[in-house]
């Protein structure tokens, strides 16, 4: 009998389990308060759509800076080994990088155009010409 749990139930109501109910109020209390703390009003001059516009306007500016930055220094490398270079396959590959480079160019200024003179044509779904 020494290895065996002894087992005693509740004899009076101290020794049972209690429930504070103060405390589970004050988190209640705080879980709410601190939602209503931590959430952005929602009154805006401008929609959602408008945002979203803006910063896709945005964007496409700072990716058309960089690609017009980036190409116009890879087509002057490409130019300089066409021009510096003795082998005859370097000038073949350098003026196709430049062919490629204008392309590509002339696609991501063409998106703008698009994005800037042809969509407001079809705001709403419907055509405004």
């Amino acid at each position: 009998m020494k290895n065996q749990l002894k087992t005693t139930k509740p004899k009076d109501r101290k020794d049972r389990r209690h429930i504070n109910w103060g405390r589970f109020l004050f988190a209640g209390f705080l879980s709410v308060t601190m939602l209503a703390a931590n959430t952005m009003p929602a009154f805006a001059a401008t929609t959602v759509w408008e945002k979203a516009n803006e910063i896709m306007k945005d964007v496409y500016t700072q990716i058309l800076t960089i690609s017009t930055i980036a190409a116009v220094v890879t087509a002057a490398i490409a130019l300089l080994m066409m021009n510096f270079s003795k082998s005859g396959r370097t000038v073949d590959e350098a003026r196709a990088w430049l062919k490629r480079i204008i392309i590509t160019w002339a696609i991501l200024n063409g998106l703008g155009f698009i994005m800037a003179y042809i969509t407001p044509f079809f705001s709403g779904g419907k055509w405004n010409g």
